[in-house]
């Protein structure tokens, strides 16, 4: 069996996706994030913009071999919000996203049961009106070299079809790259082999 080394997530936000049960509104949004600053920052601008919900419940989660997630409720019963939007997150198999879904109370109680299903689906379409894309996991390398070896490192980036993320061309020389992560032992071998040229994974 082949180690997985790609990741589903969705490529830009969705925004203002509703769904009404008894006279409440539910909106959902969802939005690719890497860490707690990205979700806070979503979250901070939803509460501003939508100040008149009762409700910003959400659930997230980053990472593609630890994963990391949170659910949180925001004042509905516990386990009524938070838990059935990350349920659609393992369900659509999505990682670095975030799902809030903005409630604004209609009069009538949904009870539990009614929260847990309209939590549940405001998420659900949410993600069916996303684009979801698949991503590979990549490993970052470090490579350092004199200059005068700047032709060697730049046919093995050219002939593997490398990515180059960032390049210092100096006297002294450093180029990052990103490798996919089945071909990375391969990638770091063929530079670790060679002379006056040093790589590391960063």
């Amino acid at each position: 069996m082949t180690e997985k080394d790609t990741y589903k997530t969705i490529e830009t936000s969705t925004e203002g996706i509703l769904f009404k049960e008894k006279n409440s509104k539910f909106f959902g949004f969802a939005y690719p994030v890497l860490n707690e600053d990205d979700v806070k920052f979503h979250i901070e601008a939803l509460r501003k913009e939508h100040h008149a919900a009762r409700h910003w419940c959400y659930a997230y989660q980053t990472g593609t071999e630890t994963i990391y997630y949170r659910a949180n409720d925001d004042g509905e019963p516990s386990n009524s919000a938070g838990m059935p939007i990350y349920g659609q997150i393992q369900s659509f198999e999505v990682t670095n996203i975030l799902i809030v879904v903005v409630r604004y109370f209609g009069g009538v109680k949904l009870g539990v049961g009614g929260l847990i299903s309209a939590y549940k689906t405001t998420a659900q379409l949410t993600l069916e009106a996303s684009t979801i894309i698949e991503k590979t996991i990549d490993i970052h390398y470090l490579i350092s070299f004199d200059y005068k070896n700047i032709n060697t490192v730049m046919r093995i980036i050219k002939e593997k079809n490398l990515t180059m993320n960032h390049q210092k061309l100096e006297l002294d020389c450093q180029i990052t790259i990103s490798v996919r992560k089945k071909d990375s032992e391969a990638i770091f071998e063929t530079f670790d082999r060679l002379f006056e040229i040093d790589i590391k994974s960063i």
